[in-house]
């Protein structure tokens, strides 16, 4: 074969100067905002609202705000300004409801021991058996402190508790009871025994087919018909187990999901080594399938912690319930957009929060497994 002719007409393609923008700011701009035409539009659009939307937003919330608590220099500022004093002045009302005033050191020294913990127990260091034992310390020192009674401290009905902790309260006792009922229901409904699995598939399908409302009605208000006569539950304890056993049916199914993502060969080698089935539910199966439903799992606890809000309906004042009982007042009743939104920064705060932490987690454990 004669390649004279193309060795004459060869010419070599002359070398591309480097790509300037792999890294660094004008990078990431480009990949996230300038990324075809579309984006470029979308980023563009989105830059002319902001435009529009920020200049007045910041007049009423910042420049023509009223941070006071004048009723008066509020009631001159309605309309054009924000009025930032009806949280400085409803504020303890709104965050501790109708606790005593003179004991809302209480609540709040237990409010912040909570969070504490809640912290603590993000972070991977702190995943040793002692931190159940810390729970439960933690949890005595809440219930202890808010219902008092003992050293000098005077009694508080769980009617009087409200705002904030009651919020935090019925959040992470609902979650962390929730979490290992939904693990066995998700593995009963995958169990060879028809009787296990029928009865969690119950459970499961009609917890899952009726709304949180008529979940906390029923126990707050068709449970106790059923009780012997003399026979008394708090209200605070028949909600917690209402919303413990709403949010473990959906909590399982995620489980669930996660379970059967897992090839079956994992499991047929574990036997094959002999493991027993809680051995291998315990090394094997349950750390994968966690691993893999970390979002979901993190959705569901941030559904949890805004349901909380529902609770109003059994005269519970949470914080959704303790704003709408500070604007009560005749006097700061037209005032309620930033009540409103006082609580919703809160509510913000504490989701966007367990959003990233979901995100850092599931990065973290992925580590052995992602693609490089």
């Amino acid at each position: 074969m004669n390649n004279t002719g193309y060795q004459q007409h060869f010419e070599p393609i002359p070398a591309r100067r480097p790509p300037t923008h792999e890294t660094g700011a004008m990078a990431w701009l480009q990949r996230n905002f300038f990324d075809g035409p579309f984006n470029s539009f979308l980023t563009v659009l989105f830059l002319a609202l902001l435009y529009g939307a920020i200049p007045p937003v910041f007049k009423w919330a910042i420049w023509y705000a009223v941070p006071n608590a004048d009723n008066e220099a509020c009631r001159i500022a309605h309309g054009l300004g924000a009025c930032w004093g009806v949280v400085a002045e409803k504020g303890r009302l709104i965050l501790f409801g109708r606790y005593p005033f003179e004991a809302q050191w209480r609540p709040l020294v237990a409010s912040t021991a909570l969070v504490a913990l809640l912290i603590v127990s993000c972070l991977r260091s702190f995943w040793r058996p002692a931190l159940v034992m810390a729970w439960v310390l933690v949890y005595a020192l809440f219930f202890g402190l808010m219902h008092g009674g003992f050293a000098g401290l005077s009694q508080v009905d769980t009617d009087q508790w409200g705002g904030l902790p009651l919020t935090l309260l019925l959040a992470s006792v609902s979650l962390v009871v929730a979490f290992p009922l939904a693990i066995l229901l998700a593995l009963g409904r995958q169990s060879d025994l028809p009787a296990i699995r029928t009865l969690c598939v119950i459970f499961v399908e009609f917890v899952r087919g009726v709304p949180l409302i008529s979940v906390l009605f029923m126990a707050s208000f068709i449970l106790p018909l059923f009780m012997p006569q003399g026979t008394k539950i708090d209200v605070l304890v028949r909600v917690l187990v209402g919303m413990t056993l709403f949010t473990a049916a959906y909590l399982a199914e995620v489980i669930r999901g996660g379970l059967q993502a897992l090839p079956k060969g994992q499991v047929e080698a574990a036997h094959s080594l002999g493991l027993n089935y809680w051995q291998i539910q315990r090394m094997i199966v349950l750390p994968q399938a966690l691993r893999l439903v970390v979002p979901a799992i993190v959705n569901t606890f941030i559904g949890a912690f805004k349901d909380t809000s529902l609770v109003t309906i059994v005269s519970l004042y949470d914080l959704t319930g303790a704003v709408q009982l500070a604007l009560g007042d005749a006097d700061w009743r037209k005032f309620f957009i930033e009540g409103q939104m006082f609580v919703a920064a809160i509510y913000f705060i504490a989701c966007f929060a367990m959003s990233r932490y979901s995100q850092w987690l599931e990065s973290h454990l992925n580590t052995g497994t992602r693609r490089q």
